[in-house]
């Protein structure tokens, strides 16, 4: 028991950190919190639900699981479980499997057009449930595992932000999570016992690359001990103006120096 409290009060805190830094809740926010039936949504929803009963402001949760049609998806397991912790929640059922499989073949890479359309659904399901927020169970490995997918196999310099705001304006994405690390995730969830619902819809290209990239990043860690803390750090800390955007350096260059615009200031003064 008091490893699970020590567990948990060390996910909250980062959890509490990550709202803070990126100003993810607000009084009067409806969370739609995605619930995958893995341990990172079990987790996330567990932590949302404290905040919920100590945050100074008030805001609501709801839960959405989205039944893509995949093989292993348990959608009544999932639904007991919410049920048992009188959560209010939504079941989302879109086939998507099968419209990925017709139109993508099995060798092919399917992870962009799954997530598309997936997220399409969700954020057409949080509009029509009026919800201010879109939760998602993504921590701080998957957001530095993504940064080097993008880095070595995109050539881009991106990652899965803590804040989001969809194209359209209508959805903001935020991801509690973004400071927690996997490996105290999948301690606690092993001791809260979440009811892990098995299957994957991700290709076999994608989940091998992934794990490339979190077997490279714990080679490294054993070489360097803060190596995680290092690049999530890094993250956080871009100077856009040092890196090799031709575009971005062409507008720089544009604007005017703080020496020119203290000789205008100058200038408008004498005259």
């Amino acid at each position: 028991m008091k490893t699970e409290q020590k567990l948990k009060k060390k996910l909250f805190h980062a959890v509490g950190e990550a709202i803070a830094d990126y100003g993810m809740i607000k009084d009067g926010d409806r969370i739609m919190v995605c619930l995958s039936g893995g341990k990172d949504s079990y987790t996330l929803l567990t932590l949302l639900l404290d905040l919920k009963r100590r945050a100074p402001v008030h805001f609501d949760l709801l839960a959405v699981s989205l039944d893509q049609g995949q093989p292993g998806f348990r959608k009544d397991v999932i639904t007991q479980y919410l049920a048992a912790l009188e959560v209010p929640f939504r079941v989302i059922e879109r086939d998507t499997f099968s419209i990925v499989n017709r139109m993508i073949d099995a060798t092919d890479a399917r992870c962009s057009l799954c997530a598309r359309l997936r997220r399409g659904i969700l954020y057409k399901t949080a509009v029509n449930e009026g919800c201010s927020k879109i939760a998602l169970g993504h921590h701080a490995d998957d957001i530095l595992q993504t940064f080097l997918l993008n880095l070595f196999f995109s050539g881009s310099l991106k990652t899965m932000p803590p804040l989001l705001i969809s194209e359209d304006g209508r959805n903001k994405v935020i991801r509690p999570l973004a400071y927690c690390w996997e490996r105290d995730i999948e301690a606690f969830a092993r001791l809260q016992e979440y009811p892990i619902i098995g299957g994957s819809f991700c290709g076999p290209q994608e989940r091998l690359q992934r794990k490339r990239m979190h077997r490279l990043i714990g080679q490294l860690e054993a070489e360097i001990p803060n190596l995680r803390n290092s690049m999530l750090s890094a993250l956080g800390r871009v100077r856009p103006s040092h890196l090799l955007d031709r575009k971005l350096i062409s507008r720089l260059s544009q604007q005017p120096s703080s020496a020119d615009v203290s000789r205008l200031r100058d200038n408008n003064g004498q005259g």
